[in-house]
């Protein structure tokens, strides 16, 4: 998003964390309640634009909102709603974009009432890492001519009983609504979003052997020294990765394995 659009999202944010932050609002409901407004506004395009023409008037398009809204989703679903279509938005998508990242961000802040959302952390990587490894499971899942429902029945047998329930609702809204989107960087979008929820970074660790609980605390603290700001590991294992550890935070690697090394220092006699 830019310009107008990237305001009113902030905005939006600032609004959805001042009404999470009242731990009497049920922030799973909240997010299920702005999922459903997510689908209805990105199925319905003519409404879509209604409700971000920057001809008419904003009070006019939240007293719209209210009224299709209310009686189908709770009060403050309905004020949210009303609030963000009062902002410009740049394109009429924005709207949606950013109603989804809310739906999402209100069911991740359900998981870290409850202490759950390292958890959720984790299980958003490793399903990644899953389904990276198999074709034929992300072909299931990406489908487009398998009906959503016969995707979500998969994602139960999958996850159901296996992963904390929040996992399993951005995860299932995710495949079953993809909107164009990928269904990898849907995930990385997902794990981004759940870190920034601890003002997290997220760092990716590779190591031949896994990391002992002593060198985890070591390359995290020296990771949150070295950026600044608190360091979530996402920890993978991977035995051509000898005698050391790849680290990639955001589009930087750190590579300090020795297979590395080693093609590195070929590379230079080579040349």
């Amino acid at each position: 998003m830019n310009g107008a659009s990237r305001e009113a999202l902030a905005a939006a944010r600032e609004r959805l964390d001042a009404l999470t932050d009242n731990t009497s609002v049920d922030a799973a409901k909240l997010a299920d309640e702005l999922a459903a407004v997510t689908a209805l506004l990105d199925r319905e395009v003519s409404l879509r634009r209604v409700l971000t023409d920057p001809a008419q008037a904003g009070e006019a398009k939240a007293e719209l909102a209210q009224r299709l809204l209310g009686g189908q989703v709770g009060g403050e679903t309905a004020d949210l709603v009303a609030g963000m279509v009062r902002s410009r938005w740049s394109q009429s998508r924005d709207l949606v974009d950013a109603l989804e990242e809310l739906a999402n961000t209100a069911d991740l802040t359900a998981a870290q009432r409850t202490g759950k959302l390292d958890d959720v952390e984790d299980e958003l990587f490793r399903f990644g890492r899953i389904v990276s490894s198999s074709t034929e499971l992300r072909a299931a899942l990406t489908n487009r001519a398998a009906t959503a429902s016969a995707k979500g029945e998969l994602l139960r047998s999958l996850l159901g009983g296996r992963a904390k329930a929040t996992t399993e609702r951005l995860v299932t809204r995710l495949v079953t609504a993809p909107r164009g989107r990928s269904l990898e960087s849907g995930l990385e979008s997902l794990s981004k979003l759940a870190a920034e929820r601890r003002d997290r970074m997220v760092a990716i660790v590779t190591s031949a052997v896994p990391l002992s609980d002593p060198q985890r605390q070591r390359l995290g603290a020296a990771l949150a020294k070295l950026y600044g700001r608190q360091m979530h590991l996402n920890l993978d294992v991977d035995p051509e990765v000898v005698g050391g550890i790849r680290v990639q935070v955001g589009d930087e690697v750190i590579n300090g394995s020795l297979a590395d090394r080693i093609e590195d220092a070929g590379r230079r006699l080579a040349s």
